[in-house]
């Protein structure tokens, strides 16, 4: 089980490099638990463990998925995405846009260790992008 929490405390996670996961956005702020971490535990669902760059070529491809990250949602205090944007991504959206070509670049010190169960690093390597750019 990724990160869950024992005591109240949710554990120090890891990134895909093996070191302390970095922050990935806190404008828009991101990840499951709204902390700025693509932090996962028991309850999230959607395994939001991907530190994407958001990219229009990737928006318009998931909205055609049936998932719209650009519009924005105020009762949800979503303020829409894009491009440039960082967002902790849905494991499985990642994949399902590697597949058809349309994935885009990621942060890897701030990706949870566990995407490594669904991608090998090589390949992960091939979209990798810098924490500073």
């Amino acid at each position: 089980m990724p990160n869950g929490k024992r005591d109240g405390r949710r554990p120090k996670a890891k990134n895909v490099l093996g070191g302390t996961l970095k922050i990935c956005s806190t404008n828009p702020k991101t990840g499951f638990f709204r902390d700025g971490c693509c932090n996962t535990g028991p309850e999230d669902r959607g395994l939001h463990m991907t530190c994407a760059v958001m990219t229009d070529e990737f928006l318009q491809y998931s909205k055609e998925q049936g998932n719209d990250l650009s519009t924005p949602f105020p009762e949800y205090n979503f303020p829409g995405l894009k491009e440039g944007d960082r967002w902790c991504l849905c494991a499985m959206r990642w994949v399902e846009a590697y597949q058809a070509g349309k994935a885009p670049m990621i942060i890897l010190q701030a990706t949870h260790e566990y995407m490594l169960r669904m991608v090998p690093l090589e390949v992960l390597q091939k979209y990798q992008v810098s924490q500073e750019d």
